[in-house]
């Protein structure tokens, strides 16, 4: 099984805390469209012929688009790959805007599209938020959204909100759950606002117009989220990702489990194992290269110690852990490296382990990637 991901570089305005590839002018949308649908073509045997298990429409903003240009999208998708849409757990994710969407487009959607799951970007249920991350909806909107998509019968759903903005108080950010609890939504991806270079929240910070975010907090509404999600009977089932007993992303589990999964567009990444390969995040460059039937992409083939960081990585940042017998089927030494290193974190109950397999404890989730890095062995 394997999972395919389209990146669709398009956005109405830039989110200041944003440093995903995207563009807000929309004139070379035709051309960039036309090279995706070649670019399915030149990459049809990346993944082996492995039955597609999950498609995810990312970006961007993919609810820019009109279902017409999604159907044409789709329709190339099912040509070129086998697509094993019979399976109960069979996925097709496409992300949203609360103020894109409206009754007509989605009864299009339901109707002319596999799409069967709505990620939906509210991000807060407060204004004063929005207004400072410089998102394109407001609180209405976001509420609509999510009345919308439940008339029109797309149910299987799941929202983004951040928690750690400035503006985001501990009492607005138990409301922004509250919320969501009301609405029943099977699953939530909860994400720390963080500094990133090339966005306007880093520049600010760079130049001390914005003081540093207030870790402390964020620590705070992150366990309080943990807590919160928990007595309403959802699994934190990845550091950012809460659903209820069975309604987990095929999309996401599939990364986390090192399956194989095929990117297409501007700046989307692929795995097949052996090797991770991303096409450069330029747009024009993009559609040049595909008019000349070139895929503009950079390799790396992973090493034997890259695969062991990954999966550390991975697999620590889920319930369900790292399983030794993988480690141990990288090499033996690889075993004993990580059986040595991840001692401290034992004895300071940073972790956990059961059998064979080594979890993060709920208390040190917060810290998850300095606590990966420290299991890291360097090349030699």
């Amino acid at each position: 099984m394997a999972g395919l991901y389209l990146h669709i570089p398009f956005c109405k305005r830039a989110c200041h805390y944003c440093n995903f590839h995207f563009s807000t002018s929309l004139k070379l949308k035709e051309p960039l469209l036309a090279s995706i649908l070649r670019e399915i073509d030149l990459q049809r045997d990346y993944l082996g012929g492995a039955e597609l298990r999950s498609i995810y429409l990312g970006g961007g903003t993919p609810s820019l688009l009109s279902v017409a240009e999604l159907e044409t999208i789709f329709q190339k998708i099912y040509e070129i790959f086998p697509v094993k849409n019979d399976l109960p757990d069979f996925e097709v994710t496409l992300e949203a805007n609360p103020d894109d969407l409206n009754e007509a487009w989605l009864n299009d959607l339901k109707a002319r599209t596999p799409v069967n799951r709505l990620s939906i970007g509210i991000q807060s249920f407060h204004d004063d938020d929005l207004k400072w991350m410089n998102r394109a909806h407001s609180a209405e909107h976001a509420l609509t959204a999510l009345e919308l998509a439940a008339k029109t019968g797309f149910h299987d759903l799941t929202i983004d909100l951040i928690y750690g903005a400035p503006t985001t108080s501990d009492a607005q950010w138990a409301d922004n759950l509250r919320r969501f609890f009301d609405f029943g939504i099977p699953h939530l991806s909860a994400y720390c606002l963080t500094v990133e270079d090339g966005t306007a929240l880093g520049t600010w910070v760079r130049r001390e117009q914005q003081p540093p975010l207030d870790e402390e907090k964020a620590q705070r509404q992150f366990e309080y989220l943990m807590s919160a999600t928990a007595d309403a009977g959802y699994e934190q089932y990845e550091i950012s990702n809460f659903a209820l007993p069975g309604r987990y992303a095929r999309h996401n589990s599939s990364y986390w489990s090192g399956e194989p999964y095929l990117g297409i567009g501007p700046s989307a990444h692929s795995f097949n194992g052996q090797s991770r390969q991303w096409n450069k995040p330029n747009n024009a460059l993009y559609i040049q290269s595909l008019e000349n039937g070139q895929v503009p992409f950079e390799l790396e083939v992973l090493t034997r110690e890259n695969r062991y960081h990954e999966y550390v990585m991975t697999g620590l940042r889920t319930m369900w852990g790292v399983d030794l017998r993988r480690i141990r089927a990288m090499g033996n030494d690889l075993e004993s490296y990580f059986l040595q290193a991840v001692q401290g974190h034992l004895e300071k109950g940073h972790i956990e382990h059961s059998d064979m397999f080594f979890k993060l404890t709920p208390a040190s989730r917060f810290r998850a990637d300095g606590i990966s890095s420290d299991l890291f062995k360097l090349e030699e």
